[in-house]
């Protein structure tokens, strides 16, 4: 049920992306040129530019609560924008060639779901899925890719909103937690550990399902045995983890 809940977040936040990805507005570009002015000063083009592809972003953010940034990028890794613009002000770099998800879709020509990283505008931990959008003269060529960083906020309630109604069911306070590609968490039942950067990287059941299998084997965390249940999931050339932890007690030993 996680693992399903948190590919459906993914697979609709991608969905969005491909489909406005598709529109006049979006796959024109018509400030390119000024970005010679404006990239070092203002990490993308000015505030009132593009104001139709920007308003396109706001859209998304505004219904769905997901998205905490959309971008567009050049084919260089140049920002063409963020928006809310604020974020484009805050931004410590110019450029995201760096980026896995920004190397990904530029590879694939294909939607990509980047692992967790700390965002250079917003300092806080994100995903961003990527989808390449084609020019409008020739539908072939990139001109950009248009994405969209994942804030993990929601994935953390929605967890924490489990871990209630686990712990009123039962008094094996299990645990939940979703973890990037290379062990990172991402969201965390417990409200008291989800802010804490956490790595689940040399966790064997971790490993297992980053090599595709399910299953539940005996763990250490916190260097307490715990019965971990684990899933992967895989969406968008990457693959996320599911795991469902409880201590080793009398009832599951």
């Amino acid at each position: 049920m996680l693992a399903k809940n948190l590919e459906n977040h993914i697979q609709k936040a991608g969905s969005i992306l491909q489909i406005t990805s598709k529109l006049p507005q979006v796959r024109d570009v018509p400030f390119a040129n000024t970005l010679n002015q404006t990239l070092n000063t203002l990490h993308g083009i000015p505030q009132n530019a593009d104001i139709e592809k920007r308003q396109i972003a706001n859209n998304i953010i505004s219904n769905y609560k997901d998205f905490g940034v959309v971008i567009f990028i050049m084919p260089n890794g140049n920002i063409y924008f963020d928006e809310p613009y604020l974020r484009q002000q805050m931004s410590t770099t110019s450029n995201l060639s760096f980026r896995d998800y920004f190397q990904g879709a530029i590879k694939t020509n294909d939607i990509f779901l980047g692992n967790p990283a700390t965002s250079v505008s917003s300092g806080q931990l994100q995903s961003v899925i990527a989808v390449p959008v084609y020019s409008l003269k020739d539908n072939s060529t990139i001109v950009g890719l248009w994405a969209g960083g994942l804030d993990f906020g929601i994935l953390n309630k929605e967890l924490q909103s489990f871990n209630t109604t686990t712990s009123a069911e039962n008094d094996n306070n299990m645990r939940a937690v979703y973890v990037g590609h290379l062990g990172q968490k991402v969201a965390d039942s417990d409200i008291n550990k989800s802010k804490m950067p956490e790595s689940f990287a040399n966790l064997q059941s971790f490993k297992n399902a980053i090599n595709g299998q399910s299953g539940s084997i005996v763990d250490t965390v916190d260097n307490k045995k715990m019965l971990v249940t684990y899933q992967p999931v895989n969406v968008f050339h990457n693959t996320w983890v599911v795991l469902l932890m409880q201590p080793i007690n009398a009832d599951n030993a």
